[in-house]
């Protein structure tokens, strides 16, 4: 068997290229014919099937570089450019110097045979095994400029949750410092000072004063240990996570969070559904789309129940039975998954599920936000009225004594 490159034309007079595997030339021409769409160019790969050692670029490019770069390649492609022609006006149009030089790479290959989504599998440090094996499905099935501008479609929406989430933290983060920054000049510059004269009133100081001078005395005194403490449970918790165990144990945590355990839960299960959504759109396998959509959800407990949904699934199961037999998956998300699968219809239901659960989410981040501030001001304001009210009580009693 044999790979080879085709250009076609489909009856409604609209460009298509992808690769197929036969026999020799004619077998290939026979079976484009028989899908209906003419033969306008046909190459043999010269190139293995497999994507072949990954190589390295230096540099590095955003979220949003990605983003344009795919939506970029989706539109040339949608236009009837060749893909060749169309990586390559990509990378001239790129910003990112280290997407032109992975259009380069690309192009190269692309012109030698090799079909993009191998070309583009060569650079994992840019293109996740989700976006290469969404790209090569749809070559497969003829709709590389529709899958392409899915992931488009994906990627972008990733870039706006994460600049909303920056935006949304950004005052917030700046109270939080400033209030961190006013505590620890409290207790290491100003309070060891004032203990002096404390001392020298040689009165009983109050219990708020009291306290508060030991607290300081002794963070001046044990500072180095306490930063020790502090790297060394960085260093732990770091190590730890990295074991799949650690891992599943943090993101356990996290979904069960006060408050912010929801949303992140609601998030997770919003990127696990989209994610899903454009690889069945895209023609991967189910057992496939379920193992990706489970590494790209970010959390390892969802990953590990998206393989046993794989398991039963493969076992003959329903999806939408396998999903919610689990039960870490909302009702909302397995009806769907139900009727989507009556209708034939299933990476448009779990879209919508997404988008749901996007909204919510949103929702959710302005809300804590909303109430964090104030949080944050108020636990700030009854510090620093602690701080001055034990300092002024006994400048108040010292009075008292003179007079």
């Amino acid at each position: 068997m044999t790979t080879f490159s085709y250009v076609a034309v489909e009856p409604s007079g609209k460009k298509v290229s992808g690769t197929i595997t036969a026999p020799d030339r004619n077998g290939a021409i026979s079976s484009i014919l028989a899908e209906g769409r003419f033969v306008l160019d046909l190459r043999e790969s010269s190139a293995p099937t497999h994507p072949g050692a990954p190589r390295a670029i230096t540099g590095r490019a955003s979220r949003a570089d990605l983003a344009l770069f795919t939506r970029r390649l989706a539109d040339l492609a949608a236009a009837g450019l060749p893909l060749d022609r169309a990586i390559q006006v990509v990378g001239e149009q790129s910003e990112s110097p280290a997407l032109m030089r992975v259009a380069e790479g690309a192009l190269e290959d692309v012109r030698g045979g090799l079909p993009v989504s191998q070309a583009l599998a060569k650079f994992p440090k840019f293109f996740s095994p989700i976006f290469t094996e969404t790209l090569r499905a749809g070559e497969a099935s003829g709709q590389f400029a529709e899958v392409a501008a899915r992931l488009a479609d994906f990627q972008e929406r990733e870039v706006t949750r994460r600049s909303q989430i920056v935006s949304a933290l950004i005052y917030p983060a700046v109270l939080t410092t400033v209030a961190a920054g006013v505590i620890v000049f409290l207790l290491t510059f100003v309070l060891p000072r004032l203990s002096v004269v404390f001392k020298d009133l040689g009165t009983d100081l109050p219990a708020s004063t009291r306290l508060l001078l030991d607290f300081t005395d002794f963070l001046s005194a044990n500072w180095m240990l306490i930063v020790g403490v502090v790297v060394g449970a960085f260093v732990f918790y770091r190590a730890a996570v990295l074991s799949e165990q650690g891992a599943i144990m943090r993101d356990r945590v996290l979904l069960r969070l006060p408050a912010a355990g929801k949303i992140v839960g609601k998030a997770v299960i919003s990127r696990f559904s989209r994610v899903l959504s454009t690889l069945i759109y895209g023609g991967v396998p189910i057992l496939e789309s379920l193992r990706l959509s489970g590494m790209a959800s970010g959390n390892r407990l969802i990953q590990s129940v998206a393989d046993d949904v794989a398991t039963q699934v493969r076992d003959g199961e329903a999806l939408h039975h396998a999903m919610s037999s689990t039960g870490a998956f909302p009702p909302v998300l397995t009806h769907m998954v139900a009727i989507g699968e009556e209708t034939g219809d299933l990476p448009t239901m779990l879209s919508r599920v997404a988008d749901s659960l996007d909204f919510e989410v949103d929702t959710g981040v302005r809300r804590m936000t909303a109430m964090f501030e104030p949080l944050i001001v108020v636990v700030m304001g009854v510090f620093v009225g602690f701080v001055v009210l034990s300092v002024m009580l006994p400048i108040f009693e010292a009075q008292n004594l003179v007079k």
